[in-house]
């Protein structure tokens, strides 16, 4: 569609284009090349640049063929000459007496005849070549604001990756511990919390985008369903961060006590907003599960290690607590300052409920 177009156009309007154009993308692609040292985007810049010398030479013939232009013989010189040279080489036999007069009276020609000798071909009138040289420049200018204003006017692209986002279930029914424990937020609201724009960059990897985002209303195991723990994760390519909060009596200064007296030696109590808090580390879960036929997953192994900042509801730490666990496939954690950070981020973003 776009040759046919081109080939619509004059001469003198078509091929100062094809030359801007071909420079323009030919000393483009080549400093590209050498830039990035690809041979491929090489060669396509010199097809580009040879495509634009070959234009350019054509215009400067035609140009040249312009300025000087070739003399035409006129035509009524030509039909005066002929007769002439005819005549002197025909043989001079004798004639009949008869016959002798009949080559005057062929080539007499009346004064008033019309059409012997014709008159010089009028010029025809030449295309002003200037005013297709700026009808050219004003074309070129004109497709470069179209493109220079196209990606204001146009809908932005739409292929890019966009990050995950949670999931708008309000019809969701909430498990009874939930309606039992007024103050408890649900993994709805968690997520929205933990789902932070500034995340990665919280996280130390400012260029990845969330791939995964949940949130469940869950409830603590061995509570027979009467502890509402909700929960949300959210998953990057480096790190998973996950968010979840426990609606018990346990005080946080009673979950060192256990930590300590189960030997966890990484352990290390801070204030966080105001609230105390508590450095952990424990490993996860591995979990194989088989769908194909006949199998029914591997046994359960230990995962990487986790680092786990556990801070209370509530500065006078009356029971419950929010914990922030950060971890990796690769095994690999971040330092501790990143969860302390998280935490006072998203903290402040989980609503506080009085009631129901």
């Amino acid at each position: 569609m776009l040759g046919f177009l081109l080939r619509l156009l004059p001469f003198w309007v078509r091929e100062p284009l094809l030359i801007v154009i071909g420079s323009v993308l030919g000393v483009r692609i080549m400093y590209l090349a050498v830039r990035d040292h690809d041979q491929v985007a090489a060669l396509l810049g010199v097809v580009f640049l040879v495509f634009t010398a070959v234009r350019v030479y054509v215009v400067v013939r035609a140009l040249r063929a312009r300025r000087n232009p070739q003399t035409r013989p006129q035509p009524g010189a030509q039909a005066q000459g002929r007769p002439h040279a005819q005549t002197q080489a025909q043989p001079h036999p004798q004639p009949h007496p008869q016959t002798q007069a009949q080559p005057l009276a062929q080539t007499h020609t009346p004064a008033g005849a019309v059409g012997t000798h014709p008159g010089p071909v009028a010029p025809q009138k030449e295309p002003n070549v200037w005013g297709q040289a700026l009808a050219a420049v004003a074309l070129f200018g004109a497709l470069g604001g179209a493109l220079w204003l196209a990606p204001q006017v146009l809908p932005a692209d739409d292929s890019t990756p966009k990050p995950a986002s949670c999931s708008d279930d309000e019809d969701e029914k909430l498990p009874r511990a939930f309606k039992e424990t007024p103050q408890a937020v649900t993994g709805e609201e968690l997520c929205k919390a933990l789902n932070r724009p500034d995340l990665a960059q919280l996280l130390g990897t400012p260029g990845e985008t969330a791939t995964t985002v949940s949130g469940s209303n869950n409830t603590a195991a061995l509570t027979d369903g009467k502890v509402a723990e909700p929960e949300a994760e959210v998953r990057f390519d480096t790190y998973t961060v996950n968010v979840s909060a426990t609606y018990n009596k346990l005080s946080t200064a009673q979950y060192v006590k256990l930590m300590k007296i189960g030997g966890d030696k990484n352990v290390k109590t801070l204030t966080v907003l105001g609230r105390p808090a508590v450095y952990s580390s424990d490993h996860t879960m591995k979990l194989q599960i088989n769908l194909g036929s006949g199998g029914t997953g591997g046994p359960v192994e230990q995962g990487p290690l986790a680092r786990t900042l556990s801070v209370a509801l509530d500065g006078k730490d009356r029971g419950g607590f929010y914990d922030f666990t950060v971890w990796s496939e690769s095994g690999a954690l971040p330092d501790d300052s990143v969860l302390l950070h998280i935490a006072e981020k998203v903290i402040p973003a989980i609503p506080e409920r009085t009631a129901r």
